[in-house]
């Protein structure tokens, strides 16, 4: 079990958690059916972790081949031999029917809408082998989360569970660009698709800095649609920073800060603004 979790990194179902509890604390303040909200937000984390466990074994399922022939992911477990393609399988199947019934206590809607998500996230594993765009797709399947979230709590959407998850598109592939120069030169001479492969690091990390700029934006926007107050505002400006100083710690000829700015900051980002969210909703301050 150990493995199997390190496998899939559960740790880093932090990084897109706090936007869908963004989203359920928002959503919550709305007119919606009477039912217990304890039990509403155990199954949203429960369809949350469910779903990034799948896509993330079936990621490594995927890639297991060229993880291999990568020096830096030659060491995981399935190219390594620690864990088999059987037990992975197992997982993903496991992850899929965590998911399923998830969505089932949550609402028909949930269910019906269930197959999309995973078409998105699997397709991911994929999309790298035939576009560069692979990052944005990425940023498009984990960005579902704040709007799934708020169907799953108002059986409807709106124009901020769509901020929310184009702030999240824009978050992620803007960090995934980041995260893939340090295989640029793997990627060079393998049968996959990169922003950096097809216009260099310099391109790439303006790119990705013009995602980041944008998603403070969109932030911003979040702000005045889900008539949000001080608090949040001071949250989006430290928010800023953080991303910010992200930026700042990639060079385009200096990757050896990547992991820092990865693993730490991201999981700052989406905590940090999440409790300002919900500080906001509980003080209120003028706007």
């Amino acid at each position: 079990m150990r493995q199997l979790l390190e496998l899939v990194k559960f740790e880093h179902t932090v990084f897109a958690l706090p936007f869908a509890l963004i989203a359920f604390d928002l959503a919550w303040r709305l007119p919606h059916p009477q039912r217990p909200i304890t039990a509403a937000l155990l199954w949203i984390v429960t369809a949350m972790a469910a779903a990034r466990t799948g896509a993330m074994a079936f990621n490594r399922l995927a890639d297991s081949r060229l993880d291999a022939r990568n020096p830096r992911t030659a060491g995981r477990h399935l190219p390594a031999g620690i864990l088999t393609a059987p037990q992975v399988w197992l997982l993903f199947t496991l992850a899929v029917a965590m998911f399923e019934g998830a969505a089932w206590q949550l609402n028909w809607l949930c269910l019906e809408l269930s197959p999309i998500a995973w078409i998105l996230l699997l397709g991911y594993s994929y999309s790298k082998r035939f576009t560069w765009l692979c990052h944005f797709w990425l940023g498009a399947a984990i960005g579902l989360a704040p709007s799934a979230v708020w169907i799953a709590v108002t059986g409807s959407v709106a124009l901020t569970p769509l901020l929310l998850s184009a702030t999240v598109m824009l978050w992620i592939g803007g960090f995934d660009i980041l995260y893939s120069l340090q295989d640029l030169e793997h990627d060079r001479n393998a049968p996959v698709y990169s922003l950096p492969k097809q216009f260099g690091p310099a391109r790439a990390l303006a790119v990705s800095r013009t995602m980041h700029a944008m998603m403070v934006l969109l932030l911003v926007w979040l702000g005045w649609a889900a008539h949000l107050h001080l608090i949040y505002a001071v949250g989006v400006v430290v928010t800023a920073g953080l991303v910010f100083y992200e930026q700042l710690l990639v060079k385009a000829d200096d990757f050896s800060r990547l992991n820092l700015a990865f693993f730490t900051l991201n999981g700052w980002v989406s905590v940090c603004l999440l409790v300002f969210v919900w500080l906001d909703t509980l003080v209120k301050l003028p706007r």
